[in-house]
């Protein structure tokens, strides 16, 4: 009896989900924190008259520590403690909620278009003294979004891991500011298919070399094509202007009027008084109709045989062959596509800025927008719009959020840790849900009866 109580004592002592363990593992993690911090969060240099001055900041280094301390204590306590993985253990207690996704995302679908419908009258009748930078962030996000569904149809429909997105975007950008600027007879309307066809024309260039790819060997060809385009935009400086960009990129204009002070121009003709918001506001509905048009095209494709043929070849690609599916043309014809609406926001985004250099089109931004189709759910419309919000809106919040200053002092700039807010945030939203926000999908087709997929079946590859 006393050697069962000795082996009973010794394995409690041992237990890996007593309330010791637990506690010291949630000690480890937060000296090796602290450790990582160090330099990051508890030191910093700043330049002086004579040099460089070091001021420390313990009370953000033991916060950060104790942040740590805390999340990892209760993922110790009621998430491990399970013996489950970290996914299984959180979507479990979610699974009764499963049923009412499709219909929750029916109306969540159209009540973001609704409120985006009327977005610039409500900052202009709510937020007046704000109203300029609200609707500036809102064309932000809706640009994201735009690319978020255009490489959606890549990655998430085809299946074709590409890192380099940013490459068809800058060649939209580039395109249509040259037209714009070298030819004055072409104007917005005329300068943006063309500068979308361009960039699907280098879709299908770059689908080529890629047919035989796949994996990780198609990511990095991906990624050297976009670090391409970039070199050969800042070092073509007859072409391209080089590292100076081009600027004096012309504004859309309403059926010929511009938007400025004076005879003859929008508010003149319309006899109200001028106001430089009208533009922003002209240009958030242009992006936001391209927007549309980029869903209402990818979902309708999504149902033609040449979304079957995407979706075939992302779950197998020997199978699709076996069923007579040409892979060549279906790859090239998600290369194309993508890379034009990636062209459309190109060109867009030149027309919004009225300038454009190599430094806006770098790999982070292909990251970013993967990351928002990764993170959104790979194949989910909605998903991609929840992403965009909350990454690229969240970001540029950060700009503005005063409270975080009282709280570690007033040195404290959150801007400077913007990047590293947004990495923890993706690293809890893939250990919360690894298939994305939204990882419940609806069939592309049905027989009798449409059937929700849960997120199970989406793990598996199927049923994006």
């Amino acid at each position: 009896m006393a050697a069962v109580n000795n082996a009973a004592v010794n394995t409690a002592a041992v237990d890996p989900n007593s309330l010791q363990a637990s506690l010291k593992d949630a000690l480890l993690a937060a000296l090796l924190a602290g450790a990582l911090g160090l330099f990051f969060l508890g030191i910093r240099t700043d330049i002086a008259p004579g040099g460089l001055a070091v001021r420390t900041r313990w009370g953000l280094l033991l916060t950060a520590m104790a942040i740590v301390f805390a999340g990892r204590l209760l993922l110790n306590l009621f998430v491990f403690k399970t013996k489950r993985p970290v996914t299984r253990a959180i979507s479990g207690s979610m699974a009764g909620t499963g049923s009412a996704l499709p219909t929750l995302g029916w109306w969540m679908g159209r009540g973001l278009f609704g409120f985006a419908l009327v977005l610039p009258f409500f900052f202009m009748t709510f937020f007046p003294g704000q109203q300029r930078q609200y609707i500036d962030l809102a064309i932000l996000i809706m640009t994201y979004i735009m690319l978020g569904w255009g490489l959606n149809i890549v990655v998430g429909l085809a299946g074709l891991l590409d890192l380099g997105y940013v490459a068809f975007y800058a060649v939209g950008a580039y395109s249509f500011a040259l037209l714009a600027t070298n030819f004055e007879f072409i104007g917005f309307w005329t300068a943006l298919p063309l500068a979308g066809l361009l960039a699907a024309f280098w879709g299908m260039i770059l689908g080529f070399p890629v047919l035989r790819l796949r994996g990780d060997y198609l990511a990095i060809v991906t990624l050297a094509f976009g670090e391409i385009i970039r070199v050969v935009l800042l070092n073509w400086y007859d072409f391209t202007g080089g590292p100076n960009g081009i600027s004096g990129i012309p504004k859309p204009t309403f059926f010929g009027l511009e938007f400025s002070r004076g005879e003859g121009g929008f508010a003149d003709f319309f006899g109200i008084e001028f106001n430089s918001i009208h533009r922003f506001v002209y240009l958030y509905y242009i992006i936001f109709i391209l927007a549309i048009i980029t869903n209402i095209v990818t979902m309708r494709l999504r149902r033609l045989p040449i979304g079957r043929a995407w979706e075939a070849l992302r779950e197998d690609e020997i199978a699709c062959r076996s069923l007579g599916i040409n892979t060549t043309n279906t790859k090239l014809t998600a290369f194309a596509i993508g890379a034009m609406f990636g062209g459309f926001a190109g060109s867009f985004f030149a027309t919004r800025q009225g300038f454009i250099s190599p430094e806006s089109f770098t790999f982070l931004e292909s990251a970013i927008i993967l990351a928002i189709v990764v993170l959104g759910g790979l194949g989910s419309q909605i998903g991609v719009v929840i992403a965009s919000i909350v990454m690229i809106g969240g970001i540029e919040l950060l700009r503005n959020i005063g409270f975080l200053s009282q709280i570690f002092g007033p040195g404290f700039d959150p801007t400077q840790y913007r990047m590293l807010i947004f990495g923890l945030a993706m690293v809890l939203i893939m250990v919360w849900k690894p298939r994305g926000l939204v990882s419940t999908r609806e069939p592309s087709a049905v027989l009798k009866e449409k059937k929700k997929i849960g997120a199970d079946m989406v793990a598996q590859g199927e049923g994006h």
